[in-house]
């Protein structure tokens, strides 16, 4: 018996699927699909040899047209409907049928992962502390739900392990890290008790940051967060060379040439913020792997919609 291995791939996402005896189309990592010629025996192995070679072009062709679909990532919650950052916005998001949900942390001036956007109080609670420097318990006494409506009154800042207790199995949280470098310790001991480490991501706009958190977390995508388009594809180039994982970039700086690079590089690419389909559209048409919305549900609406 004769057996030889032979491995192409062609850009494609997909599940694997068998085209013909000898033949595998098969995720070889989470951007490509390949094609296996397992190996037959001596006889006809001419004709088998030219008959890969066919299916292999055919295939090649047929995969300029399929497109994977990207993961859609709920900003702060579902932050349409409900308090952004808050137990209740999770647990919508959850509910709508987000891939992920992302939210944001600040270190408490006690030194507790707190789950909040704004450096301060002010917005969400109508009273004005600065969470770091504002212990936990004093905090936690705010109502961050009914500024955005009355029903969600006495919703509080969430810790980021009660944040990570909502996330079911099979979905992501994305965990923006607001603080520096030194809240990167007592995110560590969070991550350890969770019994979901697996399932968290971590971004961050601090290039120190998001690296000192790789370092930390190995095995866990981080995203660098861009905001602009001057010198983009050196950023692009720098994250590679640090050995993350994925760009977030805002949706309005993304073209097919920084898709390009960044898939080259070896990046992920998630698009912030998007609620219009038609951006979506074209986003999705670019090939970019996430889509942050402020609602999911909404957005997956007007794009079956649209196709419809």
């Amino acid at each position: 018996m004769i057996r030889r291995n032979f491995i192409k791939t062609v850009a494609l996402t997909g599940s694997a699927i068998s085209v013909s005896p000898g033949y595998t189309l098969y995720p070889a990592d989470p951007k490509k699909v390949g094609i296996g010629f397992l190996g037959v025996g001596s006889r006809g192995r001419n004709y088998l040899r030219m008959k890969n070679k066919i299916i292999f072009l055919f295939l090649v062709v047929l995969s300029t047209g399929i497109k994977a679909q990207p993961e859609f990532s709920s900003h702060r919650g579902s932050s349409v409907d409900a308090p952004e950052n808050t137990i209740a916005s999770v647990n919508l998001a959850w509910e709508q049928g987000a891939d992920a949900v992302e939210i944001d942390v600040y270190l408490s001036k006690d030194n507790r992962l707190m789950v909040i956007h704004d450096s301060n109080t002010k917005r969400t609670s109508g009273q004005d502390y600065l969470v770091k420097a504002t212990s936990s318990d004093i905090l936690r006494e705010l109502d961050v739900g009914s500024f955005k409506d009355e029903k969600f009154r006495g919703e509080r800042i969430p810790f980021l392990e009660e944040v990570i207790a909502t996330v079911p199995p099979n979905k992501k949280l994305i965990i923006e890290l607001k603080c520096g470098t030194e809240g990167l310790p007592f995110l560590k001991n969070v991550v350890a008790k969770c019994g979901k480490k697996r399932q968290l991501d971590f971004i961050c706009f601090d290039f120190q940051t998001i690296t000192a958190a790789k370092k930390m977390f190995p095995k866990n995508k981080c995203h660098w967060l861009m905001n602009g388009k001057e010198g983009l594809e050196e950023k692009l180039k720098t994250a590679a060379k640090a050995k993350l994982d994925a760009v977030d970039i805002r949706h309005s700086d993304i073209d097919e040439k920084i898709v390009k690079l960044a898939h080259k590089l070896n990046l992920d690419v998630v698009a912030w913020t998007i609620d219009d389909p038609v951006e979506a559209e074209r986003l999705i048409g670019l090939g970019v792997d996430g889509i942050e919305s402020n609602c999911v549900s909404c957005l997956k609406s007007k794009l079956s919609e649209k196709q419809n």
